[in-house]
């Protein structure tokens, strides 16, 4: 994985200026040490030598605790770790840390080395032990004032690795909801900043002073003589070796130092703040952006940010909503032109409508009248049919009595013919008995005959016979011709009463349909009478619906000229809106917010996205 270019070497570049403000103060102790001669002469090597020895001591410590108080970046500067806004802004919170943790750090280091010193140095020097109390005086002189221009260094290097690390990614929100400002000691800083200005320098002036008046006191003191206590009084008077000032010179120069960068860490966000500021009021509104800075300057930093995000989205919400309410309001007005013709043309329409409604009214009433006369006329109708069903359930059943007639008719003539076949049976046995007494009466005749007299009697009988039965025989074929003619009136007659029972079937089946026929257009009649009964109450109720709606179509039209003064009213409104668009507008485009690559986007321009939450690191500074 390849680190950015941005985030190579970008945590030792943070914490570098820890090595030359230590260095500094560890200078001018060498300097004090020998140039004031105010150590005994066999200590100042060793004292040397062990300065040296803290001093690497503590730069190789510092290398190792920077290391893991900023592990995110350095991993992120060594390509260990991706550079997304989640490591991003873990990297922000340990930077943001680091300046205090410098602070402390150094005056931990020049505590713990002055006392290591301090021991130390009467044992490995053989020099009394009250030069090691001087040793601790004056480290504990110069390390504070160490410390604090180490805190000041390291305060403007961690501000530009934050810009840095939140070019790359982190959006304002979301830095300032990693960096909440909780912390408000920028009075406790400027008590302690004053407390180390006028203490360490006092304090060191005071030992070389004490140092050198005790000295001229022993040297006065081992005078015997008053030339030799002269000569030490002139020595003291003219100073022996570097002047008191120059060291104290030195020291000045770092307080003066001190206090130049103090003032400009307070200054450079201020000064940052304003000129923001300064461009909002003339109208130019850029990318929001964090100003880094420490206690209560980045409370008001954080809070400028913020500010600055609403500001951009206000008036980008203020320009868009300017442009939809011209485009919206131009639309009202165009629409309520139109409103203002439809209405007009809807008054007209409504005019017709309600003249129709009227005419409509009318027109129900006369239906009305209609489905009363139809009503009567379906009345008589269904009355018409009951009375024809009546009238066909009687045909009906005249029909099938004549059926019954003819066919008892029919069963007569069918006895009839049998009793004239058994007649003509009848006289065919009655024809042969005569024929056969015809021949006995001829032979009864002939035998007469050939008798003589004596057969003359039996002749004449015989005679009378043959007479007899040729009357018979003549009767017979008559009784024969009869009953021919009774037979063929008979089938003529069995045919006529088929004949009559299939036409009285026909009609019992005709009079049936003709029933069922009426019986059908009695049921019609009735549902067309309830039908019409419904279409009268229909009417009757469509008229009232009809009187009721023409009497709306009133109300309607007096409505729609009521709304179409009000469409006119409406579009002087919407003119009166247009005109408060263009001043909105006019007003938005007054700020010019710019765009991330430096572009003017007028007042279009988005806040970056984040959210302020609540996180679980150290306030910035």
């Amino acid at each position: 994985m390849i680190a950015p270019p941005e985030l190579r070497a970008l945590g030792r570049w943070t914490t570098r200026p820890r090595i030359p403000g230590s260095c500094l103060g560890v200078g001018i102790a060498f300097l004090h040490i020998h140039l004031s001669h105010t150590l005994p002469e066999a200590g100042r090597t060793p004292l040397t030598w062990l300065m040296f020895c803290a001093l690497v001591l503590f730069i190789s410590v510092g290398y190792a605790r920077d290391t893991r108080a900023l592990r995110t970046l350095f991993a992120l500067g060594e390509g260990r770790l991706p550079a997304t806004s989640e490591h991003l802004l873990v990297a922000v919170q340990e930077v943001a840390a680091i300046p205090g943790r410098s602070f402390w750090f150094v005056m931990q280091g020049w505590l713990g080395g002055t006392l290591t010193v301090a021991l130390a140095f009467p044992i490995l020097a053989d020099v009394p032990w009250t030069e090691g109390v001087r040793v601790m005086v004056l480290g504990l002189s110069i390390g504070p004032l160490s410390a604090m221009l180490t805190y000041l260094m390291v305060v403007r290097r961690a501000r530009a690795t934050l810009d840095r690390l939140v070019s790359l990614g982190p959006a304002p929100l979301e830095v300032l909801a990693a960096l909440p400002p909780r912390r408000m000691h920028i009075r406790r800083r400027l008590v302690v900043f004053t407390a180390i200005a006028v203490l360490s320098p006092s304090l060191f002036i005071l030992d070389v002073a004490f140092t050198r008046t005790v000295t001229v006191v022993d040297a006065w003191t081992q005078a015997t003589t008053p030339e030799a206590r002269a000569q030490v009084m002139a020595r003291a008077r003219e100073g022996d070796g570097p002047p008191l000032g120059l060291i104290a010179g030195l020291v000045t120069l770092l307080i003066l130092g001190t206090a130049a960068l103090a003032g400009t860490a307070l200054s450079e966000p201020l000064r940052a703040i304003t000129e923001d500021a300064t461009r909002i009021a003339r109208g130019e509104v850029r990318p929001p952006r964090v100003i880094h800075a420490e206690d209560e300057v980045w409370a008001t930093s954080a809070a400028f940010t913020q500010m600055q995000v609403q500001l951009v989205q206000a008036l980008s919400q203020l320009k868009r909503a300017g442009i939809q309410i011209s485009s919206t309001t131009e639309q009202l007005v165009a629409t309520s032109t139109e409103q203002e013709v439809g209405a007009d043309e809807q008054a007209g329409a409504l005019n017709a409508t309600s003249a129709t409604t009227e005419e409509l009214a009318r027109s129900a009433q006369q239906i009305a009248d209609n489905a009363e006369s139809v009503s009567a006329i379906a009345e008589t109708t269904f009355g018409a049919a009951q009375s024809g069903q009546r009238g066909a359930t009687a045909f009906l059943g005249a029909m099938q009595r004549m059926r019954e007639d003819n066919e008892a008719i029919a069963e007569a003539v069918v006895r009839l013919n049998k009793r004239v076949q058994q007649i003509g049976k009848v006289v065919e046995f009655i024809n042969e008995i005569a024929d056969k007494s015809d021949l006995l009466a001829l032979n009864a005749e002939l035998e007469g005959t050939k008798a003589g007299e004596v057969g003359r009697g039996f002749s004449l009988v015989a005679a009378e016979m043959r007479r007899l039965a040729e009357n018979v025989i003549r009767s017979t074929k008559e009784i024969e011709g009869l009953i021919g003619e009774i037979r063929d009136a008979t089938n003529g007659a069995v045919m006529a009463t088929e004949a009559g029972l299939k036409t009285t079937e026909l009609g019992t089946l005709l009079a049936a349909q003709v029933d069922d026929s009426l019986s059908l257009i009695l049921e019609l009649a009735r549902q067309t009478s309830h039908a019409v009964r419904s279409i009268s109450l229909a009417t009757l109720q469509q008229q009232t619906g009809t009187d009721q709606l023409a009497a709306a179509m009133g109300d309607i039209l007096r409505v729609t000229e009521q709304n179409a003064a009000a469409t006119k009213q409406m579009v002087a409104a919407n003119a009166d809106l247009s005109t408060l668009a263009a001043d909105l507008q006019h007003v938005v485009q007054r700020f010019h917010v710019e765009s991330a690559g430096g572009e003017s986007t007028g007042a279009s321009g988005g806040a970056p996205g984040g959210a302020f939450g609540t996180p679980g690191a150290t306030g910035g500074g």
